[in-house]
């Protein structure tokens, strides 16, 4: 898949432009983005850092989705996760905003989080997990929620139960560009949840190095 960020231009015209904060100016607009990645067969992830960044993309996503046959993924951080850094978007005025895009669009909904070198970083936690299930419940998109692979060893309970409370529900393993963690941690994972509910977003090394212990 093709993941994107999309922003508002800082200036007139305002409108839906490819970049990520704290960039404010871009080249390409996100309707021209669509046109050209509409003529390939990738899925697209586009992760949203604003409401008014959504608001905006809604109109031109549903008239791109109905020339589209590929995987389309929206994506934003819409509750307070493990280190508590950063303000996730609220979550009510997220789902409302992309209530009219069709329900084979996959909503990927997570947690603001932080990971720190040389110190006990926390996991998601039963907190966490129970308050996202409450936002999810009543949806009909399939859901994935994307977690950071560094709290997955300390969170295999919570994310577990997790994924039990719906069939619509999936993981996506991400990594932070410093993040340390064992491949090995993700393992459990693989006799808890079915292979076909987990995806991964991880550099090539590590995606090889848990295929070679798959193996074993």
């Amino acid at each position: 898949m093709i993941e994107a960020d999309i922003i508002v231009r800082g200036h007139d015209p305002k409108e839906p432009i490819m970049g990520h904060p704290p960039d404010t100016d871009s080249d390409i607009t996100l309707k021209e983005w669509l046109e050209v990645v509409k003529m390939h067969d990738k899925g697209i992830k586009l992760d949203f850092k604003s409401l008014e960044a959504l608001s905006l993309s809604v109109a031109l996503l549903q008239e791109a989705l109905a020339q589209m046959t590929i995987p389309v993924w929206i994506n934003a951080d819409v509750l307070t996760g493990p280190g508590n850094r950063g303000a996730p978007l609220d979550p009510q005025a997220f789902l409302a905003a992309v209530r009219t895009l069709p329900t084979n669009v996959v909503l990927s909904l997570g947690w603001t989080t932080q990971w720190t070198a040389g110190t006990d970083n926390p996991g998601y936690s039963w907190e966490m997990v129970h308050e996202m299930e409450d936002i999810c419940r009543g949806l009909e998109h399939l859901i994935t929620f994307p977690v950071r692979a560094a709290l997955l060893a300390q969170s295999v309970s919570e994310l577990t139960w997790l994924l039990q409370q719906s069939d619509r529900y999936s993981l996506t393993v991400w990594t932070g560009k410093n993040d340390k963690f064992q491949v090995q941690d993700l393992l459990p994972y693989r006799t808890c949840i079915d292979i076909t509910r987990i995806c991964y977003d991880l550099p090539e090394a590590q995606r090889s190095m848990l295929t070679k212990d798959l193996k074993k």
